[in-house]
């Protein structure tokens, strides 16, 4: 599988880089690729490091103005000229989506994926990991988007809300490996 990764490439407290350093192995065990925002600082490179030390593959996307701080060895690098180019090329390059926490970059990837898996511009599974209760104000108001009849499709058809990684790597294995 190839598994695009929206996260924040902040350094961030262990609470945040214990589970998304989980993830990454769970991918990289499984012989995956990572799809990120090719960067090589904070957690996108707890990540990516996670990810090639057990195995699994690397495919950054980088953008033109940030790449100073791309990872110098990857499997693949492609630099684009502009942030709406990178988000496309992002999504094009993975099978599935896979948010972890982050700011308002990693706001904007996962609302667009959601916007064109609403409007059925894409069937790739999303998986938001909610790690130590991160997104659950955000959770909180998609029910409500849900509830009050703003969104055309079942919050669960958009996107899978978990908790652990291991919880978001069985799903993805679920929805994504042939029967």
């Amino acid at each position: 599988m190839r598994i695009c990764v929206f996260l924040s490439a902040a350094d961030l407290d262990e609470r945040y880089t214990v589970p998304a350093r989980d993830f990454a192995e769970r991918l990289g065990k499984g012989g995956h690729t990572l799809v990120w925002g090719g960067s090589d600082v904070g957690l996108m490179k707890v990540v990516a490091d996670g990810v090639h030390e057990s195995g699994g593959k690397l495919c950054g996307v980088s953008v033109e103005f940030l790449a100073d701080k791309a990872r110098a060895v990857a499997d693949e690098m492609i630099v684009t000229a502009d942030l709406a180019e990178r988000k496309k090329q992002l999504l094009e390059q993975a099978d599935a989506v896979v948010i972890m926490v982050g700011g308002t970059g990693t706001l904007d990837e996962a609302t667009e994926i959601l916007e064109l898996k609403k409007h059925g511009h894409t069937a790739k599974p999303v998986v938001l990991l909610n790690s130590a209760g991160f997104y659950d104000g955000l959770k909180e108001q998609f029910r409500r988007m849900e509830a009050e009849g703003f969104l055309p499709l079942p919050l669960a058809e958009l996107v899978q809300f978990v908790d652990e990684p291991g919880e978001a790597m069985a799903y993805l294995e679920s929805v994504l490996s042939p029967a």
